[in-house]
């Protein structure tokens, strides 16, 4: 079995979306002072490789804590315009963002999630219509370009109590 990363780097400072707080990394303990050394993470829950869920842009929009661990795992393929797919296969994006003709496909055809390479970044509307359509999305995806066709997805979100997201630890696995 072969494991991809799929999760950037959470660093101090690191750039984020236009608007959002900055993340902040800081040592609280050190091994030389309190014998063990700890850190305080200071992120929103869309920083970084994350899920979204739909209460992220719908009112009553179903909520990170209503999903189970298994929504967040499964098998995955690469999108292209040509193939087919059922809703116990996630989609993965890539070489290209996702446009309003595909998001009426996606629609039409829900996946059981969607991801994002993070050289895109999602249209608002775009991201606001899967939502309401109870797709659930993945962004910031790391390394796709080493993905294959086919693998296992995982992208197992912090157990967040109401949340709109989480950030994510995402790998792929390839047999």
């Amino acid at each position: 079995m072969k494991i991809i990363d799929l999760s950037v780097l959470l660093t101090h400072r690191m750039v984020v979306y236009p608007g959002d707080p900055e993340v902040d990394i800081t040592v609280v303990h050190t091994l030389e002072k309190e014998g063990w050394n700890l850190s305080q993470m200071t992120i929103t829950t869309h920083q970084g490789t994350h899920v979204n869920v739909p209460y992220h842009m719908v009112k009553d929009g179903k909520k990170l804590d209503q999903f189970s661990i298994d929504d967040f795992i499964g098998k995955a393929t690469i999108y292209s315009d040509d193939k087919n797919w059922d809703s116990d296969t996630g989609l993965i994006f890539k070489d290209r963002n996702i446009d309003q003709k595909i998001v009426e496909k996606l629609i039409d055809s829900p996946p059981k999630f969607v991801g994002l390479s993070s050289e895109f970044e999602f249209d608002l509307p775009i991201e606001k219509l899967l939502l309401e359509h109870g797709i659930i999305s993945f962004e910031n995806l790391a390394n796709t370009k080493k993905l294959p066709d086919t693998f296992i997805f995982y992208g197992v979100p912090l157990n967040i109590s109401r949340s709109d997201g989480s950030p994510v630890r995402a790998f792929a696995s390839i047999e």
